[in-house]
C-alpha cells in the first residue's frame, strides 16, 4: 500500500502493565470497567473488565462483511464461558511479531520495541531502534506478508501475530491459526479519519498492560491535531491542490473521502478532486488532470519522486502544470530510513498531528513560520 496519499501503509500499538499497577493506571486515565475506550476509530472497540479486556474488530478490510473478537487475558484473570469460542491472548505479551511497518511506531512510542521478534520484509523498516535490534540479530526476517515463513514463526513462538488482510481470503493466517500461533488482526490501515487511525494504539496497550500511556500518547496527538486545525480555519485563503502522479500512463490521486484528503480539508485547503466519493483512488487521464488541474496552486505527493528534475525525464508534460513551474511541488519520499524505507509509510498514520503540522506550513507558511516540515520536502 504505497503511493501519495493516495496508498497508505500503515498499522499500530500496543503495551502492558499488570496487577495492581493496571488498576492503579486505570484509575488514573478514568477508565470505566465495561464501557467502548475508542472515540475515533470505527473499526476497533475495546471493553475493559475486571481480569480481561474484549477486543472486536470489525472493519479489517474495505466491504468487510465478517467482525472479529478477541480476548486478552491477564494473570489469573477469569473469562467468562460465553466468552471462551473467541481467540485468547494472555497478557501482557513478551514477544510480537507485527507485519506491517505503520505497527512499529506503537510499540516504540509504548517502549516496548524489545519485544519485537520478527517482521516481513525487514528493510522496509526505518526506525533506528528497531533497525538496531535487526543489525544485532534480534528480529528475524519472516518473509513476505502473503507467505510468511511458518517454521521460523513456530519455532520462535510468538505470543501474538499482528496481522492485517485486504479481503476475507488470507490462507497464510489461517495456517498459523491452525499452527496453534495466535493471530490478530489489525484493521488500521482501512480507518478514514487521521484521528481514527491513530486511535489503534490502544490496541497495542491493552496487549501489553499499557493502557494509561497509549491513551495520554493518543491524547496528547489529539490536542495537538485539533489546534492546528483551530490554526489553519483562521487563514482567510484557501490554495487549489493537485496530487499524485502518472503510473503506467495513468494518473493516480486520492479520492475525496480518503485518509489523506482529510489532511487537505483540515489545512484549509481546496482539494480539486474534493467531491470525488470514495475512500480510494482515481485513475485518469494525463488530459483529464491537465484540464482541471494545470493551474493548482501546490502539487502534493508526486509519488516517490525525489526531485523536479527527475520528473521532468520520466515525463516533460510535468511541466505544464504551474505549481511545477512555481517549484511549489512537496513530496514525502525523500526522507527515508537506512534501508530505503520510507518514513511517512511507518510513522504518518501514528502521528496525524504532524503530518497536519506539514499540510498547514505547506498551504499557508505565514502561520507557522518557525516550523520546519517533518515528513514533506519541497522539491528542487
Amino acid at each position: 500500500m504505497k503511493s501519495i496519499l493516495i496508498k497508505i501503509p500503515w498499522l499500530l500499538l500496543l503495551i502492558f502493565v499488570a496487577g495492581c499497577q493496571q488498576k492503579k493506571a486505570i484509575s488514573t486515565s478514568n477508565t470505566s470497567f465495561g464501557t467502548n475506550q475508542i472515540q475515533f476509530a470505527k473499526g476497533l472497540s475495546i471493553y475493559k473488565y475486571e481480569g480481561y479486556s474484549v477486543v472486536k474488530i470489525t472493519n479489517p478490510w474495505p466491504k468487510a462483511t465478517q467482525s472479529y473478537t478477541y480476548i486478552l487475558q491477564e494473570k489469573n484473570g477469569i473469562v467468562p464461558d460465553s466468552l471462551k469460542q473467541n481467540t485468547t491472548i494472555q497478557v501482557p505479551v513478551k514477544k510480537i511479531v507485527v507485519t506491517s511497518t505503520t505497527h512499529i511506531p506503537s510499540l516504540e512510542m509504548l517502549g516496548v520495541e524489545n519485544s519485537l521478534i520478527g517482521f516481513p520484509n525487514l528493510d522496509y523498516i526505518s526506525s533506528e531502534k528497531v533497525r538496531s535490534r535487526i543489525d544485532a540479530g534480534k528480529i528475524k526476517e519472516l518473509g513476505n506478508n502473503q507467505n510468511l515463513n511458518t517454521e521460523i514463526l513456530i519455532d520462535s513462538a510468538p505470543d501474538v501475530i499482528i496481522g492485517y488482510g485486504i479481503d476475507n481470503n488470507n490462507p497464510t493466517l489461517d495456517n498459523l491459526q491452525k499452527s496453534g500461533l495466535k493471530v490478530l488482526l489489525n484493521g488500521d490501515w482501512n480507518e478514514q479519519t487521521p484521528l481514527g487511525k491513530a486511535e489503534w494504539i490502544k490496541l497495542f496497550g491493552t496487549l501489553y498492560g499499557k493502557e494509561a500511556t497509549a491513551k495520554k500518547l493518543f491524547d496528547a496527538v489529539v490536542t495537538s491535531y485539533q489546534k492546528t486545525v483551530a490554526l489553519a480555519s483562521k487563514t482567510s485563503t484557501k490554495p487549489t491542490v493537485l496530487a499524485g502522479a502518472i503510473y503506467e500512463n495513468q494518473w493516480y490521486l486520492p479520492q475525496g473521502n480518503s485518509w489523506g484528503c482529510y489532511f487537505l480539508k483540515d489545512a484549509n485547503a481546496q482539494y480539486l478532486w474534493a467531491d470525488s466519493n470514495g475512500t480510494g483512488s482515481l485513475s485518469l487521464s494525463f488530459e483529464t488532470v491537465l484540464e482541471k488541474a494545470q493551474n493548482a496552486d501546490i502539487w502534493i505527493g508526486p509519488g516517490e519522486f525525489t526531485s523536479l528534475q527527475d520528473m521532468q525525464i520520466s515525463n516533460p508534460h510535468y511541466s505544464q502544470f504551474k505549481a511545477f513551474q512555481n517549484k511549489k511541488v512537496f513530496s514525502y519520499s525523500t526522507k527515508k530510513g537506512k534501508t530505503g524505507g520510507i518514513i511517512f509509510y511507518e510513522l504518518a498514520p501514528n502521528r496525524p498531528d504532524l503530518v497536519l503540522k506539514d499540510m498547514l506550513k505547506i498551504m499557508h507558511p505565514e502561520v507557522l513560520p518557525d516550523y520546519q516540515l517533518y515528513f514533506f520536502e519541497q522539491l528542487q
